[in-house]
């Protein structure tokens, strides 16, 4: 057997090493529902894909494993084999590439409509998912490098479509962007991305949390009075684009309630009202949001120099009585939460149940707070580098960097086994065996 034909049977060709072997919960059922597969795929012309899964190779019983473990992988695989038979030629690491590179092409492509943009992102963000999900279950340990690949493709899908809407903008003389093969350059909308997406920590089936701000200084705006309405307009479609369920399914559920006074502010929020808003009412679960403020689309220099301008607030050297109050009260709402009592396997809810993932992320926020305003190599988003950073700098020991480390990957692991059952936003181990 030459390396090209192993290389197509061990899954190396697909996946660049060797599968792991998973166990189908029921054997017999697994194989019906390949041979079953097998014969669809060949019905579409999947005939390379049909012969493996006839075959007893390693992938094929990967595959095999994987479509009776998820409800998702199976239904998918079956509706589209072609883009598992594109493997053969193209692996997942430069397939996930070429996609990458398809949705940031859709704003600029001719006659491009919202419905079609639509479209177009969910079949393209399914498929990514599909074989992010695969190469999750290929490969031990394989956490960080999903959600590096989730967050990727959220930017990328929320990068096209505020692009697609900047551009609209421009042609109907609403905008005038300085740059059209760049849309977001000095345009003035600014779309930060919070929590697990700032962090590039995302997981299979995360919302993503948004902040919106414009700054009218920005050249790209005609008409200041009407700036306002504009960019509201503009963050309603975008947040339709990204969430609206139709027969493509949706590309992510997108939540805007971590900006400044919900309840009571618009969508899109002018810089200067944003800076008015943190130095004066700004509460320290705000300061520790904006910890993993990440700008990932529009005006990303003009997020930079936000972002760098509203430093004394989240990183203040000194923290007083009340602030450290704050601190624990965010501590006693996680520990209020159902599901914060005895650790057990069965209905564990591995997200916010005790010693769970918000725990040790929590834990590494309160210390940020409490240290960055003094340490600024303390100031970083992503929960495992800054927990290196914490040991280094002796605030916690060499032995608790490694346990938390290994701990929050492990269950960041099961978090997204448990969502890969169905694609579903699920953090609960099952009640029963």
């Amino acid at each position: 057997m030459n390396s090209r034909s192993a290389g197509s049977t061990d899954g190396t060709g697909w996946f660049g090493k060797p599968v792991r072997q998973l166990h189908p919960l029921d054997e017999e059922a697994a194989r019906e529902q390949a041979l079953d597969l097998a014969r669809e795929a060949k019905e579409k012309g999947a005939v390379r894909l049909a012969a493996l899964l006839r075959s007893n190779s390693p992938l094929t019983r990967f595959l095999t494993a994987s479509f009776d473990l998820s409800f998702f992988l199976r239904d998918y695989g079956r509706r589209q084999p072609a883009v598992l038979e594109k493997l053969f030629d193209q692996p997942i690491e430069a397939r996930l590439a070429a996609i990458a590179e398809d949705i940031r092409a859709l704003p600029f492509a001719g006659g491009m409509s919202e419905q079609f943009l639509m479209a177009a992102l969910r079949d393209l963000k399914t498929e990514a998912h599909f074989l992010i999900a695969l190469a999750d279950l290929a490969t031990e340990n394989a956490a960080p490098r999903s959600t590096e690949r989730l967050s990727a493709l959220a930017e990328a899908c929320i990068g096209a479509a505020v692009s697609f809407l900047l551009l609209e903008a421009d042609r109907q003389g609403k905008l005038a962007l300085p740059d059209k093969a760049d849309p977001g350059k000095d345009s003035g909308w600014i779309v930060l991305a919070m929590g697990k997406l700032g962090a590039g920590e995302l997981n299979f089936s995360s919302d993503v949390d948004l902040i919106v701000f414009f700054d009218l200084r920005s050249p790209a705006i005609v008409d200041p009075p009407d700036a306002s309405d504009l960019f509201v307009r503009l963050t309603r479609r975008l947040v339709r684009i990204l969430q609206d369920r139709t027969g493509n399914g949706y590309v992510f559920r997108t939540d805007l309630r971590l900006r400044p006074d919900p309840g009571s502010t618009p969508l899109a929020i002018p810089v200067e009202a944003a800076f008015h808003y943190y130095e004066g009412r700004g509460q320290n679960w705000e300061r520790a949001a904006m910890i993993k403020a990440r700008p990932i689309a529009g005006d990303i220099a003009a997020g930079k120099a936000f972002l760098k301008e509203l430093q004394p607030y989240v990183w203040r050297k000194y923290l007083d009585y009340a602030a450290i109050a704050d601190v624990h009260s965010i501590k006693r709402q996680i520990h209020a939460h159902r599901g914060h009592g005895t650790i057990a396997v069965a209905g564990h809810n591995v997200k916010l149940g005790r010693g769970g993932i918000r725990e040790i992320e929590f834990f590494v926020q309160t210390q940020q707070l409490i240290a960055g305003g003094r340490f600024p190599e303390l100031r970083g988003r992503a929960t495992v580098p800054m927990l290196a950073e914490l040991a280094s700098r002796g605030w916690i020991t060499g032995e608790a960097r490694d346990v938390l480390t290994a701990q929050y990957w492990f269950l960041r692991d099961v978090e997204h086994a448990i969502q890969m059952v169905a694609d579903e936003q699920s953090h609960t181990l099952p009640e029963d065996d």
